[in-house]
């Protein structure tokens, strides 16, 4: 079963991307087929080669503009020629050099699984992140389990059923892309698993750094609902979501300012191919402990 690794850059990080493709390179019997996708600007020339005797490539495209993630991560996908491709930010790196055969042996072993989302653990020693463990009840990060949805950037996902769902919607950009396909995949039949042996470093950052975070996060979770919830779960989603946000975001007026014009655009944009999922699958969420209204 072979390898693919891919890894998005702006091409203004070198040092941190070389280590991750050097912790790519260098997995125990990996061979890892490194695709590294310059979304707008050019891959930076790097030290990172594969060890010597290694069958390991590194491959490189570079994109015209910034497509967003999820396109990026589609072009990346593209040009793998992987069973399995893993994604990888470029400032995340491997903790160790047995990610990959834990992973190919997952994945040769259990043909229903098509997702495995890693546990990220900081770098510097601190108490890591509730969001980077994809479940409510998240306080344990070092306990595996099933799940409803997956972090992009520290996963492995089975090529083929990620091209048989239709990969990721390209038009969200950034945000909840992980958590469309996941429910489609989820549809298919297939499992999602979190997989606390699987682990993976990345500094402690947070995702309102971004100047588009409310806006895209309310707008695509509008999206996701219009086009993977039945509409009555859609209708319950949405409203809960709402309420969620005020609660949380009650002393930003900018910042709900920001959410509630992103949901609005996600009420009156175009939100992509609707494909409702089917009653039974809502049922399966709620039995692996999400149920798809929160």
């Amino acid at each position: 079963m072979k390898i693919s690794c891919v890894i998005l850059t702006m091409g203004n990080r070198v040092a941190e991307l070389n280590r991750a493709v050097e912790s790519a390179l260098n997995q125990v019997d990996g061979d890892v087929e490194v695709v590294i996708v310059g979304n707008g600007a050019d891959v930076p020339e790097l030290s990172a080669t594969p060890p010597e005797g290694s069958a390991a490539v590194v491959k490189s495209i570079r994109l015209e503009h910034n497509t967003g993630i999820p396109a990026g991560r589609n072009r990346g996908v593209e040009e793998c020629s992987g069973d399995v491709v893993l994604f990888l930010d470029d400032d995340g790196w491997y903790a160790d050099q047995k990610v990959v055969s834990h992973v190919r042996d997952r994945f040769a072993t259990e043909p229903d699984l098509a997702v495995i989302s890693f546990r990220v653990m900081d770098p510097d020693g601190g108490i890591g992140q509730r969001r980077h463990v994809p479940r409510l009840r998240a306080g344990d990060p070092q306990r595996s389990s099933p799940v409803t949805t997956f972090l992009g950037g520290a996963s492995a996902v089975r090529r083929s059923a990620f091209l048989q769902v239709g990969g990721l919607p390209e038009r969200f950009f950034y945000a909840h892309e992980e958590t469309d396909l996941a429910w489609r995949l989820l549809g298919e039949g297939y499992r999602i698993e979190y997989d606390a042996e699987t682990v993976m470093y990345h500094p402690q950052v947070p995702p309102t750094r971004h100047a588009e975070f409310y806006r895209l996060n309310a707008r695509n979770r509008v999206w996701l609902a219009r086009r993977n919830l039945p509409w009555p779960l859609a209708v319950i989603y949405l409203l809960n979501w709402v309420v969620l946000t005020l609660v949380r975001e009650r002393g930003s007026s900018g910042a709900l300012k920001a959410w509630f014009g992103g949901f609005i655009e996600g009420l009156r944009t175009p939100a992509g191919e609707r494909r409702p999922m089917a009653w039974r699958t809502a049922w399966r969420m709620v039995k692996l402990g999400r149920p798809p209204i929160v």
